[in-house]
C-alpha cells in the first residue's frame, strides 16, 4: 500500500468520480454534484492516488481546534479490503492541524471494526447527542436499514 499516495491538495481531486461514489453511497444516494461541490469547498477533503488515479476520498468538517466530523470515507471497489479506509481516517488523526481536537466523530453502518482499531468506539454519552435533520434526510434515516 506504500503505491498510494494521500494529499489533501483540493487541485488533485476528481470531482466527477467523488460525486459518482458519493452518488451510489448508502448514505447518500443521488446525490447532486454541486452539493458534493459545495461540501469539498467547506471541508478539508483527502484523496487516496494511486498512478495519478483517484481510488478514495474522506473529508473532515473541522474547526481545526476543538471538533472535527469524518465524513464520505469511500474506496474504490479495486481498492477496498487493504486497509485504506483506516489509513485515510487515520491520516486525518495524526495530521498536525488536527492536533489537540478533543472530539473527533464519524458515522458508519457498517465498518465498526475497521474504525475502533484506531480508537473510534460507540458514543459514551448517547442520551447527551441532539440532531436536527432535513425533512428529507430524517425520512431517509428511519427507512434506512
Amino acid at each position: 500500500m506504500s503505491d498510494i499516495l494521500l494529499s489533501d491538495g483540493k487541485a488533485l481531486l476528481h470531482v466527477e468520480q467523488i460525486h459518482h461514489w458519493l452518488a451510489s453511497s448508502y448514505w447518500s444516494p443521488g446525490i447532486e454534484r454541486a452539493l458534493v461541490e459545495r461540501a469539498i469547498a467547506g471541508s478539508h477533503a483527502l484523496g487516496a492516488y494511486r498512478d495519478g488515479k483517484q481510488i478514495g476520498f474522506a473529508r473532515a468538517i473541522t474547526d481545526h481546534a476543538t471538533f472535527a466530523w469524518i465524513a464520505d470515507v469511500w474506496v474504490d471497489e479495486a481498492g477496498r479490503g487493504q486497509g485504506l479506509g483506516r489509513r485515510m481516517v487515520q491520516w486525518f488523526v495524526d495530521h498536525p492541524d488536527f492536533a489537540g481536537i478533543r472530539r473527533i466523530g464519524l458515522v458508519t453502518r457498517d465498518a465498526h471494526g475497521v474504525y475502533d482499531k484506531i480508537g473510534f468506539h460507540p458514543l459514551i454519552r448517547a442520551d447527551r447527542y441532539m440532531e436536527r435533520l432535513s425533512p428529507e434526510a430524517e425520512a431517509f434515516a428511519r427507512g434506512a436499514a
